[in-house]
């Protein structure tokens, strides 16, 4: 079972990723605006599972690497750290120029709902970038001890960790998904309160990139 620092570290991070609007929300946006309330739901529930089969498969894999070659851990702690802050600046960097752009959506082609869960499925499964954010993401927060133990103890813990990220980010597509054209005219409007989102969730994740190595908290 991972540490209740790693798990609270690992929410937070998915809390923080969540919080601005990106890929995944833009696309539950568009559905819900452009086709109907329930597309939009169908299109958060798919991208959901589509987050927890990957999670379920990324650390299944890394599971086997980890007991094989234990000295990966200590190399994937500094480079899952050196990612964490590399997104976390990347997102205060881009803060005011993401919160200046339009968010546009046209109406969509009319889809059965069956297809739009299986639709999202895939849009997070051949997502590279979210591949190789579990690569990089999970293993750091994985207790050292875990791998003295047996090859259980780690997926375990990868397991758990992995399936927090998407389940942080389905509040806010389902909120999306309810409030539709009402949240992209509120994201429009605001455009301050999306660059202070973007600041904000980029130093929490340079933030927990540091307490990594530091241990503060």
């Amino acid at each position: 079972m991972p540490s209740l620092e790693a798990i609270l570290a690992v929410t937070l991070a998915g809390f923080a990723l969540s919080a601005t609007p990106g890929p995944s929300m833009l696309y539950v946006l568009s559905r819900s605006v452009g086709q109907s309330r329930a597309a939009g739901l169908a299109s958060a529930l798919g991208l959901g599972l589509g987050g927890v089969l990957l999670a379920v498969a990324t650390a299944l894999g890394l599971a086997v690497v980890l007991t094989t070659y234990d000295w990966l851990l200590s190399t994937l702690k500094y480079l899952g750290s050196a990612y964490l802050i590399y997104l976390g600046v990347e997102m205060i960097k881009d803060a005011r120029a993401n919160s200046r752009m339009d968010l546009k959506v046209e109406t969509l082609e009319q889809q059965p709902l069956g297809q739009i869960v299986g639709q999202g499925i895939f849009v997070e499964l051949l997502n590279p970038k979210t591949v190789l954010f579990f690569a990089l993401f999970l293993p750091p927060f994985v207790s050292a001890s875990g791998l003295a133990g047996t090859d259980p103890m780690v997926k375990w813990q990868l397991l758990t960790l992995g399936v927090i990220v998407p389940l942080t980010a389905l509040p806010a597509d389902i909120v999306v998904a309810f409030l539709g054209g009402t949240m992209a005219q509120a994201l429009q409007r605001n455009r301050r309160v999306r660059e202070c989102l973007a600041w904000a969730a980029g130093i929490i994740l340079v933030c927990i990139a540091f307490n990594l190595h530091l241990n503060i908290i």
